[in-house]
């Protein structure tokens, strides 16, 4: 019998990672690439942009291909963006229809029809935008956004990867902090303030409330960007923890506003996206402690120490990434456009959850926020419920391999793909 042919002129797919990356972004590329190449009878070649959506503007695009099998299963332990990400957002087709054209050209080139695009809710609506292009420009694109987000803001999937290993971060180090200034309060530091990330949504402050429980008991007051700060409230928790226990810690969102709605820490800038650029809000609270109080203070900013620290990642959130990325694949090949796929969480006690899917016009633009029931009444803390929530995405230990006491991780050749086209994009 004689063989089948193989298939020729299978479309290509392009991968890219967008905004701040994650301790576990790339499981997510891991699982792609990996499932992508499982069907290669329906997908030809991987190509990922350089430094997210701009590679594909200015045609750099790394083809995955040329990278081993082990190493990109080393991307499922290696942290931060192996492939390049960036902050930028396109703008409408009315707007910028240039930017589009040229995405089109590019896709039409190098013959890609799936484009998986790994982010959050700003990569969402990019995400959107491209999958209307089939209709607009009469070019078929299967576009699939691949949820990521350590803010834990997108909505409708139970919770975002990246966010798991964030908040084990986070209920680690306020815990070991904690300790440490328990040990010195005597005669030393009594106040620790830790900020943390989270603009609008109050998901990463939040956990810092795992790191008290039945068996620990510690003084931590939280600051969430959904409760307006109240100074008077505020100090007057700090002295009664401080009198109660000799020292407290306090965990504070770099999006806590004031009662009109500005930032504490509004530097006055914005960023790429056009939001505001915030200056650092744990200087602010601890400056004001020590004005109000007299309290000796120390302070710390997790800022990307909290969002790479690969080697303390929760294991059910790399688990989690890495099935979204091979999700994404499988969707595609099922045929499906303009979707995410999505965590459904099935029970909390044992922890249960399956993979569902979101049309992408009900994710872009849209935060998901901290439910009320999940902030304790006095606007300070947690509940229950909030830690029921939590407790399962930061459970598992998924270390890295070690070698000489380091963690091992994988840098890859990104070789680019030959332009085809001849002239060049200027991104602005």
């Amino acid at each position: 019998m004689a063989k089948k042919p193989a298939t020729t002129n299978l479309k290509n797919a392009f991968y890219a990672q967008s905004g701040g990356v994650t301790a576990v972004i790339n499981a997510s590329a891991c699982g792609v690439i990996e499932t992508a190449r499982k069907h290669s009878d329906k997908i030809g070649k991987v190509y990922a942009g350089q430094n997210g959506i701009i590679g594909a503007l200015q045609e750099e695009l790394i083809d995955t291909s040329k990278e081993t099998p082990r190493a990109i299963a080393g991307l499922r332990h290696t942290p931060s963006g192996a492939f390049g990400s960036c902050r930028y957002k396109l703008k409408s087709l009315e707007h910028n229809r240039a930017e589009y054209e040229r995405l089109i050209e590019v896709f039409k080139a190098h013959n890609i029809g799936y484009f998986f695009y790994n982010g959050g809710g700003d990569s969402a609506d990019t995400c959107l935008k491209i999958s209307q292009l089939s209709k607009s420009m009469r070019y078929p694109i299967q576009a699939i956004h691949v949820p990521k987000t350590v803010d834990n803001d997108l909505p409708i999937t139970d919770n975002c990867p990246g966010f798991g290993s964030v908040a084990k971060y986070i209920a680690v180090s306020t815990r070991e902090a904690s300790f440490d200034v328990a040990s010195m309060c005597a005669t030393s530091t009594k106040v620790f303030v830790l900020e943390v990330m989270g603009r609008h949504a109050g998901w990463i402050a939040a956990a810092g409330g795992l790191a008290t429980d039945e068996n620990c008991d510690l003084p931590i007051i939280i600051l969430f960007p959904e409760v307006k700060f109240n100074q008077t409230k505020f100090l007057a928790l700090v002295k009664e923890k401080v009198k109660q226990y000799g020292y407290v810690s306090i965990v504070v969102s770099e999006g806590v506003q004031d009662r009109s709605g500005k930032f504490l820490a509004d530097a006055g800038t914005t960023d790429a996206f056009g939001h505001a650029q915030l200056g650092g809000v744990a200087p602010v609270i601890a400056n004001l402690v020590r004005a109000k109080l007299g309290y000796k203070y120390h302070w710390a900013v997790a800022d990307y120490l909290q969002r790479s620290a690969r080697h303390i990642a929760s294991k059910n959130d790399v688990d989690q990434a890495y099935a979204m990325g091979k999700a994404a694949v499988e969707l595609a090949i099922a045929g499906e456009n303009s979707v995410m796929p999505t965590v459904v969480r099935k029970s909390n006690k044992p922890y249960k959850w399956t993979i569902g899917k979101a049309k992408l016009s009900r994710v872009a633009n849209v935060e998901k926020m901290m439910p009320a029931n999940f902030i304790s009444k006095d606007g300070f803390g947690i509940t229950q419920k909030c830690r029921d929530y939590l407790a399962p995405l930061i459970k598992g230990e998924d270390y890295p391999p070690y070698k000489n006491g380091m963690p091992v991780y994988v840098t890859l050749k990104k070789k680019l793909v030959k332009k085809k086209l001849k002239d060049e994009f200027i991104v602005k």
